[in-house]
């Protein structure tokens, strides 16, 4: 299905799905810019590998930014775009929702 026919729904599910892609997102939004290994820290349970996948797809995206700086080893950063930044609203309620819900089932347990 071509982009510019897809449901808008299924743009952005498409756009932000992957297991870490709104963590990392949260992780730039929280603060910006952030190394690689401070968002390896900051995401438990990803590996170097993963993370590297989900941020190259996030800048292919346009969803974040990369500055490389050449020191030896080069350091590299990563910054929320302005269409990244624009996913903060929808991050917010997700955050909502998920600390309601997560405060409602410790209740019922």
């Amino acid at each position: 299905m071509e982009e510019k026919n897809m449901c808008p729904v299924d743009y952005a599910v498409n756009l932000l799905s992957g297991k870490y892609k709104l963590r990392i997102l949260h992780a730039l939004l929280q603060e910006s810019p952030q190394r690689f290994k401070v968002l390896e820290r900051r995401i438990t349970g990803i590996s170097p590998t993963m993370l590297t996948s989900q941020l190259r797809e996030l800048e292919k995206d346009g969803l974040i930014g990369r500055t490389i700086f050449a020191t030896v080893p080069p350091t590299v950063e990563y910054n929320i775009t302005s269409v990244g930044q624009s996913t903060l609203p929808m991050l917010n309620e997700i955050y909502k929702w998920g600390l309601a819900h997560q405060s409602d089932n410790l209740k019922k347990n």
